[in-house]
């Protein structure tokens, strides 16, 4: 046990790279809402996606508050105090199967630790889905568990 060390790891933020918005194009975020519940990784299999689909054009340093207000603009059930968005990216494995992997809540009307993650930072990859859980305000907020690989 002597040969025993004790190492802290520290993640480091990467550093955002500004995209100017002038000159670069901007990429399809195909972006999948529900109430309550993420879609199951299912509906996206086998070339089918959920039926729901909004389409945002967005860059790669778009960050969860920025997505937020523009999903509350076309859903107007979403613009109350207190509405809570969990984000999760949604991307092939291998063949025709998904993976969905969550990467940030926001909260209509209150600051949060996730506001200003980008799409980059969450590695998110041209081609890949969003699955967003809506969950209203006079509901229990998402509940968010330990281990998972941001």
């Amino acid at each position: 046990m002597a040969g025993l060390e004790s190492m802290i790891v520290e993640e480091k933020q990467q550093p955002v790279k500004s995209v100017d918005r002038e000159k670069t194009c901007p990429l399809l975020l195909r972006v999948f809402c529900s109430t309550g519940r993420h879609h199951s990784t299912n509906e996206y299999s086998y070339g089918n996606v959920p039926s729901n689909e909004l389409q945002i054009y967005t860059w790669m340093d778009a960050t969860l508050r920025e997505l937020t207000t523009l999903v509350r603009d076309v859903n107007p059930e979403t613009r109350r105090k207190g509405t809570f968005f969990d984000f999760a990216i949604v991307y092939p494995e291998r063949g025709s199967m998904f993976r969905m992997r969550e990467i940030g809540v926001t909260c209509s009307g209150q600051k949060g630790a996730d506001d200003s993650k980008t799409l980059a930072q969450a590695k998110f990859t041209i081609g890949d889905f969003m699955d967003i859980n809506i969950t209203p305000p006079n509901r229990m907020p998402p509940i968010r568990r330990q281990g998972r690989p941001y």
